[in-house]
């Protein structure tokens, strides 16, 4: 063989492992890249066994997140109840309150249900015991017809008649002679007649006249002392009338022994 032949044969087996070492080196190249930029960590992705997919492809409903009621007010405190003022009965004789019907200390040694009238202070009595009265405002005789004495309750009338006395017409001649009882008759609700006097206690239609003396000598109250008075005391019931402080001519029946 030929010097030409030989070196053409070694070129043709020389190009073959230049070849070689290049895609060897293009190779190496790459796995190392593929080592510095791949991560750290691969996990080989594993293909979900079939009843593993049919459980993830269910929807899953959650609830929504329950928001904390705001708290309840406490309950406001209950109120203290402001203690009823104390009544006690007027200390004075002439005070607004004096002749409002009430159970007052009265020393007296009458028999229980006696009535005493006091004539100067504008009082009736009715006596509960040796110490204590249910007492009365009363309208009293004007001047010149006061009287004092004791007498007994002869009767009692509820809603009674008027039939005016003839002293009184004399002085009152524009008087009825007679007026039916009820709401309008001077005697108002009840009656209680003294003796064989005319002189009554009875009610009255004109409530502002209590506490003063206006009458011709009968002893009157308002209507509802009056129906009061009238359920506690009993025919035949002793009526002690005292005298004023200066009595002035007059009707005048027996004095109290």
């Amino acid at each position: 063989m030929g010097k030409r032949a030989k070196r053409g044969k070694a070129e043709t087996i020389a190009l073959p492992m230049a070849a070689r070492v290049a895609i060897g080196a293009v190779a190496l190249a790459a796995l190392g890249y593929g080592l510095l930029s791949g991560p750290e960590n691969v996990q080989p992705i594993r293909k979900p066994a079939a009843h593993q997919a049919l459980a993830s492809s269910t929807p899953v409903y959650v609830a929504a997140p329950a928001h904390a009621s705001a708290p309840a007010p406490a309950p406001a405190p209950a109120p203290i109840p402001t203690p009823a003022p104390l009544v006690e009965p007027p200390k004075a004789a002439d005070g607004p309150g004096a002749l409002v019907r009430q159970v007052v200390d009265y020393a007296s040694h009458q028999t229980p249900g006696t009535v005493i009238v006091d004539t100067k202070n504008t009082f009736l009595y009715f006596v509960l015991n040796d110490t204590q009265a249910l007492r009365y405002g009363i309208g009293v005789g004007r001047e010149g017809f006061t009287w004092s004495g004791e007498q007994t309750v002869a009767r009692k009338t509820e809603w009674p008649d008027w039939r005016p006395p003839a002293e009184m017409l004399v002085r009152q001649p524009y008087l009825p002679r007679f007026m039916a009882g009820g709401p309008g008759n001077p005697l108002g609700a009840r009656a209680m007649y003294l003796g064989e006097t005319e002189f009554r206690i009875h009610g009255t239609n004109k409530p502002d006249t209590i506490g003063k003396r206006v009458s011709s000598g009968c002893i009157r109250l308002t209507n509802d002392d009056v129906v009061d008075l009238y359920e506690r005391v009993k025919v035949g019931a002793k009526v002690i009338v005292l005298p004023a402080v200066a009595p002035s001519p007059g009707p005048k029946v027996a004095e109290v022994q």
